[in-house]
């Protein structure tokens, strides 16, 4: 036998290589542990204190290594798997949340393979935990970025959506709109001669003539076909007005009186509330009045007799809204995108019914000058019809500043 082959010499070998593998196995970065067959630890590494803050004699004091580390949600789960790698099995990469001794929550994953020598068998199993922290937080920063760039996409669509549902309707509004314009042309002519004409005959008739009582009447359906005309026009081609400074509270109230015989007549009051200080706003006056007639007139028409329409006035940053509550029975879910449809209306069975061209013809206004009319009808009782007014217009067409068209009391 060689002098290298020696009893002796082997065994300082077997002596050097295992403290070798020693240091190797303690200069590992993961936190590295040997638990035997019995479940008990044999050997933790040194990185342990790094990773959790607890010695390794601490560790080795622990009368249920690693459960005191591991944290109290996790443990029945973590428990599983030291059971599993107890009966030979091995696996990777399982996640589990560890407490630092500093009270510090990590995450950790932990992989688990079986330890065994030809000549002893099954010695236990071995563990190795690495921090997983940063990894986590950058998973859960993508989900959420994910999660936020799917709900900007679903808002786009939803956007666009709308954009061409809009696009639709302004094109379905100008088609009418200008045939609307032509026909209200053809109208307003022979409607002119017709109403000079009956004013001669008024002049004619004296209090005692027996169709007397009949002028009135006659004269109300020649205003009344003035005002469809009148909305028609409306409908295509008109031109904004100049805006002027004035105050939004005292214009609501001026339409409001303007209503009140036509509420008077069904026993319905109009009350109007100002949260706050309003101010001046600048915008086209006779378009606003026109919009503000059509809401609050819809209002007293869907309002059962008897019951009072609310009009609520609140300034907003740079917008004013004056939301109009009635008291009937809400809008139907089917007929809530119909609603701005030109000759559509849900009132066409109704002695209060008209051509559906107000609602049509209040967006069509509001939209001009960058304001907007919105529709809640998720109320205990009726709807609320919202004209929200910019402060100052911020895009104006141009054109003359006509006179704004005569707001007509209908029932005059």
């Amino acid at each position: 036998m060689s002098a290298s082959n020696s009893p002796h010499n082997l065994g300082l070998h077997d002596t050097v290589a295992a403290r070798h593998f020693r240091a190797v196995a303690d200069s590992t970065y993961d936190w590295e542990s040997w638990i035997g067959s019995d479940g008990q630890l044999v050997w933790v590494n040194p990185a342990v204190e790094r990773l959790t803050g607890y010695s390794v004699d601490e560790c080795h004091a622990m009368p249920d290594y690693p459960g005191g580390i591991i944290h109290p949600d996790d443990r029945a789960r973590v428990g599983i798997i030291l059971e599993a790698a107890r009966q030979g099995t091995s696996g990777n990469d399982a996640e589990f949340r560890i407490v630092h001794r500093n009270g510090e929550t990590k995450w950790a994953a932990i992989s688990w393979q079986p330890i065994s020598t030809i000549d002893e068998g099954p010695l236990g199993f071995r563990t190795s935990v690495r921090d997983v922290t940063d990894r986590r937080r950058l998973r859960d920063q993508l989900r959420l970025h994910a999660e936020h760039l799917e709900q900007l996409v679903q808002e786009r669509t939803a956007r666009i959506h709308q954009l061409e549902q809009h696009r639709r309707q302004m094109e379905r509004l100008a088609a009418l709109g200008q045939l609307a314009a032509g026909v209200a042309h053809e109208i307003n002519n022979p409607l002119a001669g017709l109403r000079n004409a009956f004013e001669l005959i008024k002049e004619d008739l004296t209090p005692q003539h027996p169709h007397f009582e009949l002028l009135g009447a006659v004269d109300r359906e020649i205003e009344r076909i003035g005002a469809i005309v009148h909305q028609m026009y409306q409908l295509y081609g008109r031109s904004m007005q100049a805006p002027i400074e004035f105050d939004l509270e005292r214009t609501v109230r001026d339409v409001v009186s303007l209503l009140t015989r036509v509420s008077r007549k069904r026993g319905i009051t109009i009350d109007v509330e100002t949260r706050d200080q309003l101010p001046l706003v600048e915008l086209p006056q006779g378009e606003v009045k026109q919009v503000l007639y059509n809401l609050i007139l819809n209002a007293i028409q869907a309002s059962p007799d008897g019951l009072p329409v609310r009009v609520c006035i609140v300034a907003d940053r740079d917008e004013v809204r004056v939301a109009v509550q009635d008291r009937g029975p809400g809008i139907a879910p089917d007929v809530l995108p119909r609603v701005f449809d030109p000759f559509f209306s849900t009132k066409t069975h109704s002695e209060h019914g008209g051509m559906g061209l107000g609602l049509s013809v209040s967006q069509s206004l509001i939209e001009a000058f960058g304001g907007r009319i919105e529709i809640d009808s998720s109320t205990i009782s009726g709807a609320v019809f919202s004209a929200v007014f910019p402060l100052r217009v911020d895009r104006f067409h141009g054109g003359s500043a006509d006179e704004a068209a005569t707001t007509e009391d209908p029932d005059r």
